[in-house]
């Protein structure tokens, strides 16, 4: 059977095709978010098989949130959608899986025996997503806010997770390393540091070969020297 999460901010929307998936008897819906901050979280916590995802959200757009997710691990994904005749044309030009608004249970079964099918295949969702982050949801101080990019000065893997330094406080990411990298100005300066070149201040180089990197909050992170011989 396979795990699944929608992700629609309109709850009679979410709750209609919550119910055409479990009357399948092929799905079971392991959660169900309102918004693509939501959504995000629970995809990288939960780790479903397939996400069901709305496209048209406030804030951060269903695309938005694909665009954040690590190519590596995420899910296969059914566009969920009211009629746009732009946003089908791409999918069916990529061959993607889309369902329109409001969703019938014929179609919807004919997306479960071709997701089925193609179980261990992976589309390139490429050609939709966006080369830049514009916005970065991440939490702090018991509360959810949208970073810009340039905010940031330091993205740090810990254990506990992914952290972002601003000049004034530190946040917890939903993102990998690797998308804050793909998708943002960020640098990688270390195999668990990224940094935003715009924040350097002080570059001390070293006898072994590597180097000391200071930023606006007076945190370092240390890079092969080859990183600025562009090697």
């Amino acid at each position: 059977m396979l795990k699944a999460i929608v992700i629609d901010d309109e709850l009679y929307a979410r709750e209609e095709l919550n119910e055409l998936l479990v009357e399948t008897n092929q799905v079971q819906v392991i959660e169900q978010c309102s918004n693509a901050i939501e959504g995000l979280k629970a995809i990288n916590s939960l780790k479903p098989d397939v996400v069901f995802l709305d496209i048209h959200m406030p804030q951060i757009t269903g695309l938005d949130l694909l665009s954040m997710l690590d190519p590596d691990t995420m899910p296969k994904v059914v566009f969920v959608t009211a009629y746009d005749e732009y946003a089908v044309k791409a999918f069916e030009d990529n061959a993607f899986d889309y369902l329109l608004k409001p969703v019938e249970s014929e179609r919807l079964l004919k997306t479960l025996k071709r997701i089925n099918a193609e179980r261990t295949e992976l589309p390139n969702y490429g050609p939709i997503t966006t080369n830049k982050l514009e916005l970065i949801p991440c939490s702090g101080f018991n509360r959810i806010l949208l970073l810009a990019p340039n905010e940031i000065e330091i993205a740090m893997s810990e254990q506990t997770g992914v952290h972002l330094l601003t000049d004034k406080d530190k946040f917890t990411a939903s993102l990998s390393l690797k998308v804050l990298e793909e998708k943002t100005d960020l640098i990688r300066c270390h195999r668990q540091h990224l940094i935003n070149p715009s924040c350097i201040r002080e570059i001390k180089l070293l006898d072994n070969g590597s180097a000391d990197i200071m930023t606006e909050v007076q945190s370092s992170c240390s890079s092969e020297s080859s990183l600025f011989k562009g090697d």
